[in-house]
């Protein structure tokens, strides 16, 4: 039997890593070794990453309607309650958007959680 010599298929297998390191500074981008480190090392922070961009989004958008409730009178946890017991269901990305663009329908939607976060103070019979 022959012996297989992986003259094309390595030098395949080369070619993908270099061009997936195209860009890299330095010797990362020229030499597979490196490169291979570099490719595995940026792959592990974009997967890392990619869970914390929603997450610091989310805190942006929270930060977002603190303010603009604090502009309103009213505490963010307060007006959150209120707007799950009114049964509104927007999230903080498209609440914080609101407050941004359109402060008018903010207010309302501010005004619609008051109504509902005021209980009645005794209503034993």
């Amino acid at each position: 039997m022959p012996r297989v010599r992986k003259g094309a298929a390595r030098a395949q297998s080369r070619k993908k890593i270099l061009r997936a390191a195209r860009g890299y500074y330095g010797v990362k981008s020229r030499h597979v070794y490196q490169a291979r480190n570099a490719i595995i090392r940026a792959g592990v922070f974009a997967y890392r990453d990619r869970r914390t961009r929603k997450r610091d989004m989310r805190q942006l958008w929270i930060t977002r309607i603190t303010a603009a409730c604090k502009m309103r009178g009213t505490r963010y946890s307060r007006f959150i309650n209120g707007l799950k017991l009114s049964g509104v269901n927007l999230n903080r990305k498209m609440l914080s958007q609101l407050a941004i663009d359109d402060p008018g329908a903010f207010d309302a939607i501010v005004a619609l959680s008051e109504e509902h976060t005021r209980a009645p103070a005794n209503t034993k019979a």
